[in-house]
């Protein structure tokens, strides 16, 4: 998310999709030959033609309808059903074992009884604007319970109260631009900036070193819908009532906050809860590009410096401080009432041991848990995940196995700041130090239909290249080729 023009730019296919087609290079790399005199290449490329005939996507249709029919939130009942559902369904594919594997890490989640807005109040105190509380919510979904309103997770409680400044992208340079060229301070102030560009969590820590009490994000047309398409029912662009949730921690791969570097197990020192690394100190709220429009069409101040401070809202994007004309005495309050808890978070680890170098691991892996039915982040990689097991596990059965052990992974608290993987990492970091040989990350496999996105090590580059060539004969790599 974040990208300029994301959606005009979207992307097909990436890491699930052609984590498909490394681990099935990989197992067929290193498989275990079971006929007298097989040739390595023979051997490697009857592995892997089987594997990828074996693939079925009709299976991937139906596990991604499947794991998509309700809400599944980490800490919830329904994610931990969920990751019950997809263990049992490892074993039935012959895994030699698929365990769920818990931690107790800090999570945050809306209060129930105090719901998070935005408010614009006049000179006396009274409310005049609030923002909207929950997203509308698609046809047929209107009595689908357990749907979390918009929200940042990880944010400081608070109902501070200030002038409005505009700080778009909310990046260090913006801030700098806003000081050091236009003179305007946001200390005491509440910003608002668009998501994009930089991790939403260093929005909020920059606001922070500006002196801001408050900061809201918002999803701008800009940099979030296609041009020429409609929004959602009747298109596929982001609706003015869709807002993006998210964590706003700073982690820097601490994992927990409250046991950085150590797995959340029982054993585990842990910091109190008000003192958790990365957490934010000051109040974060989310909310839809309509709400936004009210707010930005009634600001003051100077214009935007150029045109990079633009987005698409019929509106000036004016910096502020404060609104404009009959409007300047107004003032903006934020109301969140985010609760920090303690919360037992399952991952779903199964392996498929080695024949001849069990104790060196390829690892494939996944997150599971979702801010809502996670359609695409991250259920498009999840049910590839689930197909690629079913696949090996059927091989398995059949009487062939890697050389190596594949280990899979259904990770939890990922949305939460990846805390599921980096507790497991935690846990088993001298194993994995020694043991491990590759790690492959299948979350969202598909995010669009413009052309395909690879993120890996440089070690993988032409591996990656090689590869796409074989697919669909040559047409996956020249069409990568011809637009990037």
């Amino acid at each position: 998310m974040g990208r300029s023009k994301v959606l005009a730019r979207a992307w097909l296919g990436c890491p699930g999709l052609l984590g498909c087609f490394l681990l099935g290079f990989l197992a067929g790399w290193f498989t275990k030959q079971t006929e007298k005199n097989p040739s390595s290449s023979d051997a490697y490329q009857n592995v892997r033609q089987k594997f990828v005939a074996e693939m079925k996507v009709e299976n991937i249709r139906h596990y991604l309808r499947s794991f998509t029919k309700l809400p599944h939130l980490a800490g919830t009942e329904q994610n931990l059903l969920l990751a019950k559902e997809i263990q049992g369904q490892w074993k039935e594919f012959g895994l030699d074992s698929a365990e769920l594997v818990h931690y107790d890490v800090l999570l945050s989640y809306p209060n129930e009884t105090q719901p998070n807005y935005i408010s614009v109040i006049d000179d006396k105190g009274n409310e005049i604007f609030n923002t909207s509380l929950f997203e509308p919510p698609p046809q047929g979904y209107e009595n689908v319970t357990d749907i979390l309103p918009p929200y940042n997770a990880f944010s400081a409680q608070g109902v501070p109260e200030g002038e409005l400044v505009y700080v778009n992208y909310g990046r260090t340079e913006d801030f700098f631009k806003l000081e050091r060229e236009m003179g305007i301070n946001c200390t005491g102030r509440i910003v608002i900036a668009r998501y994009g560009k930089i991790f939403r969590g260093n929005k909020v820590k920059n606001a922070i070193l500006a002196g801001a009490q408050g900061i809201i994000l918002y999803s701008d047309p800009a940099d979030y819908c296609a041009p020429g398409v409609d929004p959602y029912p009747n298109g596929w662009n982001l609706p003015g009532g869709g807002a993006q949730r998210g964590n706003v921690l700073n982690l820097n791969g601490a994992g927990d906050p409250l046991t950085p570097g150590y797995p959340a197990k029982k054993y585990a020192f842990r910091y109190q809860v008000n003192e958790g690394v990365g957490i934010p100190k000051i109040p974060v709220h989310p909310i839809g590009y309509h709400d936004a429009e009210v707010l930005l069409r009634a600001m003051g101040g100077p214009a935007a410096p150029d045109s990079s401070w633009k987005g698409s809202l019929n509106v000036s994007y004016n910096i502020g401080p404060g609104f404009a004309d009959n409007s300047s005495t107004r003032k903006v309050r934020m109301h969140v009432h985010t609760n920090n808890k303690i919360t037992r978070i399952y991952n779903v680890i199964g392996i498929l041991r080695g024949a001849v170098e069990p104790d060196r691991y390829i690892i494939l892996g996944g997150h599971r848990d979702s801010w809502v039915f996670g359609g695409i982040d991250p259920t498009t990689g999840a049910a590839v995940l689930q197909e690629v097991v079913r696949s090996f596990g059927k091989m398995k059965m059949e009487g062939w196995r890697p050389k190596r052990t594949i280990i899979f992974a259904s990770w939890d608290a990922e949305e939460f700041g990846l805390l599921g993987s980096t507790e497991w990492a935690e846990e088993n970091a001298r194993v994995l130090q020694a043991r491990a040989v590759a790690y492959i990350n299948t979350d969202s496999s598909i995010e669009g239909n413009y052309t395909l996105r690879v993120d890996c090590t440089p070690l993988l580059y032409k591996l990656v290249y090689n590869l796409t060539k074989e697919v669909q004969n040559q047409s996956v790599y020249f069409l990568w080729l011809s637009k990037n």
